[in-house]
């Protein structure tokens, strides 16, 4: 070899220069070894929190296991009845007795109390993993606030946390493997004394030298510096206050519970997670990657799964349940897909969805999101076909979009991916909607259908929905398999179909997810909010959505979540401040509502209707004016909450929502929110979300606030006026 070279056949420089080389790759070891260290005190202090919480779990659960189940461990060697003389009825209670305390019962020997300890450690253990941890809002106390602000920690962090670790991890790993072999290089004589010794010694050096060069060139290049830096500066910043840490944790609650499932080791079984797939499948997924680079959001781990589920297979559908984050795992998919080098991707959903498509895109990831739709959709199409990025377009927009056939000369210029969403709006082969995806879906490699609605009690629908992605699957889908049930179905069409229930992965998820549903006016809706905003009628633009029931973009929004809720057997509760918008809801939706609940309607009959909501077998919905149904009614058996409109005093859909996410709700509670880009909507919710924020934390959990819920709100007498000005304002519309 020639003096100088190493190993990668580039001259490697010696001495002086050796010696920047391996300077700057300590300096980046230590950076790398302070985000690992500085990370690992952040999850111990997570633990440390954790511990209590989870032992009080723990012994509220051995409390309810009879002390007779120890015998179970033992294999009915163990002898109980001194035990159960001397009270101990529980596990719980031996658990937390010493062999001392043990020792001193009549009839109980020193074997009998190593043998029974052992059991009621074995039981806990077992119990600790299974047992969940629920963060009550609502009830704060000393260790759950310690816990949220512990966590708080790393979710301020954000997704970037998890690469920065990662490259700490592979630096520490790559430096500390080849700083040693490296240092003979950095001195000549040392190099010298090194070549006399050994060649191959004196080789290691030099290809050590060449590694630690292009290591250090690369982190610059891929500014890896900055990642560590900025990790170790959120991870050691100033603990948050208990207040800033609650308000935080209601706003962000799902990355919570992301982070304690990773951190506890708890997580959802796993068959279930994986939508029970056959082991070939699962197997197939386990081995896809999933870049993050352009994502900004954690996945959980399920949705990881989903994720690399739809890049592994390629052309599929994802049938999770509602309230899962199909639309997350559908971006993960893409922003995968652009780090790979892919530019141009294609989302077609209902026109009601168009808005949070492009929301959820541009908060979720770095990718541009483009709108095709409305009058400007041929420049849009245009734009987006010149640039790149995630066009979304409506089903009613694509058949008009230029055939992408005209387009498509090779694959490369084809979009990398297109998501459907709500895909069973395409079951119709004959529609003229069905048609234009069909076009799409010939033309692209990778396709993703997404749908709530569970295709095991619609095989024909399914097989349409398949014939568009693997036709060759269709023969394979037969009726006996859905009879059999719907685990024996996913398994014969596992190709093609995922779908997880709530039940069998939200172990780790909180009780409450809020989402917030925003549509743009129709034309209607557009006049119907004009002629408000010039009478200067702040009531009337806040329900001029409704004004046009045939029209109204809210109010298709709200009829495809009921109908969701009622393929999967959910009941639902709609609320508004306004008698007329329920009763133009109630006409919207038809047989199987109950109410309105409202002012007017005497208690009893109140308490009846809630009686016939909570009776009625499977899915059912029930108005309720906001201020009659929030105070004094459990409606428990919703898990589907709708809220027309937001209020101007924001405990009052906080107590409308703790009517039917309260104790007793054993599924997760998906609330709402049905708004409309610029307009009163938007206005109100920056307002108040400006004025209250802190100050709601602390009114919200006060007897005073449950009460009266007019003295903690902070909405003033000019707000309305304030709001309909700016109206007038922004669109130049002169008051009446």
């Amino acid at each position: 070899m020639a003096e100088g070279e190493g190993a990668v056949g580039s001259p490697v420089p010696v001495g002086r220069k050796a010696r920047g080389i391996v300077a700057r790759a300590e300096r980046l070891y230590g950076l790398a070894r302070g985000v690992l260290d500085d990370h690992a005190r952040a999850l111990d202090q997570v633990r440390t929190a954790l511990a209590p919480v989870l032992a009080e779990l723990v012994a509220e659960e051995l409390e309810g296991i009879p002390v007779s189940r120890l015998k179970d461990v033992t294999e009915g060697r163990l002898r109980l009845g001194a035990l159960e003389t001397a009270g101990l009825g529980s596990v719980r209670a031996v658990f937390e007795a010493s062999r001392y305390e043990l020792r001193q019962i009549p009839g109980v020997g020193a074997q009998t109390a190593d043998q029974a300890l052992a059991a009621a450690r074995q039981i806990a253990r077992a119990v600790e993993e299974t047992v969940s941890v629920r963060i009550d809002v609502d009830h704060p106390e000393p260790r759950t606030t310690a816990l949220v602000i512990a966590l708080r920690r790393l979710v301020e962090a954000g997704p970037e946390l998890r690469r920065a670790v990662d490259a700490a991890q592979e630096i520490g790993r790559k430096v500390t493997a080849l700083l040693p072999a490296a240092r003979p290089a950095t001195g000549r004589l040392r190099m010298a004394l090194t070549g006399l010794a050994s060649t191959a010694k004196r080789d290691r050096a030099l290809t050590a030298v060449a590694e630690l060069r292009a290591l250090t060139a690369d982190a610059v290049a891929e500014d890896v510096h900055l990642l560590l830096t900025q990790a170790s500066t959120d991870l050691l910043r100033e603990s948050a206050s208990d207040a800033e840490a609650w308000v935080d944790f209601e706003l962000r609650s799902t990355e919570y519970y992301s982070q304690l499932a990773e951190i506890a080791g708890s997580a959802p079984d796993v068959a279930a997670a994986e939508g029970f797939l056959p082991s070939a499948v699962a197997d197939r997924v386990h081995a896809q990657g999933l870049d993050d680079t352009h994502r900004r959001v954690s996945l959980r781990g399920y949705q990881s799964f989903g994720a690399r589920f739809a890049l592994a297979q390629r052309r599929v559908v994802l049938g999770d349940e509602m309230g899962l984050g199909k639309t997350v795992q559908a971006i993960a998919v893409l922003a995968h897909l652009a780090a790979a080098g892919h530019s141009h991707f294609l989302v077609v959903c209902p026109a009601s969805v168009l808005i949070n498509w492009t929301r959820e895109i541009r908060s979720r990831s770095t990718l541009r999101a483009v709108p095709v739709h409305g009058p400007d959709r041929q420049d849009a199409y245009a734009e987006w076909r010149e640039r790149g990025g995630i066009a979304v377009t409506t089903f009613d927009v694509l058949h008009s979009l230029p055939n992408p056939k005209k387009y498509a000369k090779g694959p490369a210029e084809a979009p990398a991916a297109l998501v459907v969403d709500e895909a069973h709006y395409v079951k119709n082969p004959d529609a003229r909607r069905s048609r234009a995806v069909a076009r799409w879906t010939d033309l692209c490699e990778r396709v993703l259908f997404l749908t709530g609605t569970p295709m095991e009690n619609r095989v024909e629908e399914f097989r349409a929905l398949v014939r568009y992605l693997q036709p060759e699957l269709v023969p394979r889908i037969q009726s006996s398999d859905a009879v059999a049930g719907p685990h024996t179905f996913r398994k014969s069409v596992a190709p093609a179909y995922l779908r997880r229930n709530q039940q069998d992965v939200l172990t780790e998820l909180p009780a409450l997810v809020q989402v917030d549903e925003w549509e743009e006016f129709s034309a209607a809706d557009q006049d119907a909010y004009r002629e408000a905003v010039g009478a200067g009628n702040f009531m009337a633009m806040r329900r001029a959505a409704y004004a046009h029931a045939e029209k109204s973009a809210k109010l298709q929004r709200l009829r495809e979540l009921v109908a969701e809720a009622a393929a999967n057997d959910l009941k639902v509760v709609v609320f508004s401040y306004f008698r007329d918008v329920l009763a133009t809801v109630e006409q919207a939706l038809g047989e199987r509502v109950l109410g309105p609940l409202a002012g007017g309607v005497p208690a009893a009959r109140r308490q009846q209707l809630v009686d016939e909501f909570t009776a009625a077998p499977g899915h059912a919905v029930l108005l309720c004016q906001i201020e009659a149904g929030g105070v004094g009614l459990n409606l428990q058996a919703a898990s589907v909450v709708i809220l027309c409109e937001p209020q101007v005093k924001p405990t009052l859909e906080h107590q409308a929502v703790a009517r039917a996410h309260r104790m007793g709700q054993v599924r997760t509670v998906q609330v709402h929110r049905l708004l409309a880009t610029d307009s009163v909507d938007d206005r109100l919710l920056r307002i108040l979300e400006s004025k209250t924020r802190l100050f709601d934390a602390y009114a919200r959990r006060s007897d005073v606030a449950e009460a009266t819920p007019d003295a903690v709100d902070v909405s003033d007498g000019t707000l309305a006026r304030r709001i309909v000005e700016e109206e007038q304002q922004r669109l130049a519309v002169s008051p009446i």
